[in-house]
């Protein structure tokens, strides 16, 4: 499975909602690219240091990542955006399942990660072994189900059914 992601650490804090990820004034956009504008648009701070990072991103989170709405539009304005991986202590269910669905790598993580990462850091996040390397050190990950990571290879939940309906089988 080639499912690892190289990138560079984005560190956020706890409960980062999905408004403050897309605002509700993008939603009515659905060019990827343009919701790529309106990442972090309410959190002026965040875009600015998103914007000098190079890609792609990996978030680093606390706790409850995703509450809010219900929107599809904050995974995929995060992938449009350079965003190539979620790692955080927790997610709220639907922005998981809003991830794993449309091709987001989102990871649980322990406790007291964040605070051993900065932004910028280089990571390798691999969700076989369940590993996550940083200048840090190396830290233990959830590893992903089988089923889940063939999800993620497909590009998401479309792409798997389009591989199911051209009668392949599961990835």
């Amino acid at each position: 499975m080639a499912l690892r992601v190289r990138g560079y650490a984005l560190v956020l804090g706890d409960e980062v909602d999905t408004d403050t990820i897309i605002p509700s004034t993008y939603l009515h956009i659905t060019s990827p690219e343009r919701l790529a504008e309106g990442v972090f648009a309410k959190a002026p701070e965040l875009r600015r240091r998103l914007d000098g990072l190079p890609r792609p991103v990996v978030i680093v989170a606390g706790r409850g990542f995703g509450y809010g709405s219900s929107r599809e539009h904050a995974v995929i304005a995060l992938r449009a955006a350079g965003v190539a991986a979620v790692v955080a202590e927790s997610f709220h269910r639907i922005f998981y399942r809003n991830a794993l669905n449309n091709g987001l790598l989102a990871v649980e993580a322990p406790p007291g990660l964040r605070e051993r990462i900065r932004d910028g850091d280089p990571l390798e996040l691999d969700p076989v072994e369940g590993v996550l390397r940083a200048p840090a050190g190396v830290f233990r990950v959830a590893r992903l189900p089988g089923y889940v990571l063939r999800l993620l290879e497909a590009g998401g939940l479309r792409g798997e059914l389009e591989r199911l309906a051209r009668g392949l089988g599961p990835g």
